[in-house]
């Protein structure tokens, strides 16, 4: 499934969050979404899910608008992870990946919770309260939730988010062994940029709710004549011009 993103604007009031942006997500392909807190990255991915209603503009997955009437079957193939969304505390890990197995219609969803749960190492934590588990662990069974589905478009925002080193780079090497493994397009929205160059395909680096510059990593990082894509963020992050 592609994604493409028409003229797509969001005001709430007297606040552009989403200045007119456009973009095509390839089919199969991981684009990543970079940008300062507040540049309009979470507004944009939110409604690409359908969660917000755009003020203009449109969201076409396959030719067909994210909004549409009939769109359930649409919805049905994407799922979204994000360390800031917490899943219901008081529920064990296995009734959250019950809950939204059940949701989207899982068949066999006991042996589907099982592999994920192998996948991820969950196993040790499956009866535990999701309120009591470390970051790392929620952020592992958030990605759980994402794919339980097995989803034709992921949508990750900030997935390895205050996680230490070693959870963070198990978190990375599961995503692209995912990939690798199946037919998926991913969008990441992250502030971690050796993470974005090891996963990305293409970049967007959005600045006030408009997209400045886009390209791969090395032909943003070559465009700007710095070392690496961290840097490249930052001169654009902290450039006055409006534009790149």
């Amino acid at each position: 499934m592609d994604i493409k993103v028409q003229n797509l604007t969001k005001k709430f009031k007297n606040y552009l969050a989403v200045n007119n942006i456009n973009f095509t997500l390839e089919k199969n392909k991981t684009l990543g979404l970079l940008g300062p807190n507040g540049c309009g990255k979470t507004t944009s991915i939110g409604m690409m899910l359908g969660l917000i209603s755009p003020s203009s503009g449109k969201v076409l997955i396959n030719n067909q608008n994210v909004n549409s009437a009939n769109r359930n079957d649409l919805l049905s193939r994407m799922n979204f992870a994000s360390p800031y969304i917490e899943l219901p505390k008081k529920l064990t890990v296995r009734q959250n990946l019950e809950v939204y197995g059940r949701l989207y219609g899982i068949k066999d969803l006991k042996n589907r919770i099982e592999e994920i749960s192998n996948d991820l190492n969950l196993n040790n934590f499956l009866t535990k309260n999701t309120g009591e588990l470390s970051s790392g662990q929620k952020n592992r069974v958030s990605l759980a939730k994402s794919l339980i589905n097995k989803p034709d478009i992921l949508f990750l925002d900030e997935p390895t988010a205050s996680l230490d080193p070693d959870i963070g780079d198990f978190v990375r090497e599961y995503i692209e062994t995912y990939k690798s493994k199946n037919k998926i397009t991913i969008l990441l929205a992250s502030h971690n940029m050796k993470e974005v160059e090891r996963l990305c395909d293409t970049v967007i680096m959005m600045k006030e709710g408009q997209i400045v510059d886009r390209g791969t990593c090395k032909q943003l990082i070559s465009k700007h004549g710095r070392d690496n894509l961290e840097d490249t963020f930052l001169q654009i992050a902290r450039s006055i011009n409006e534009l790149a």
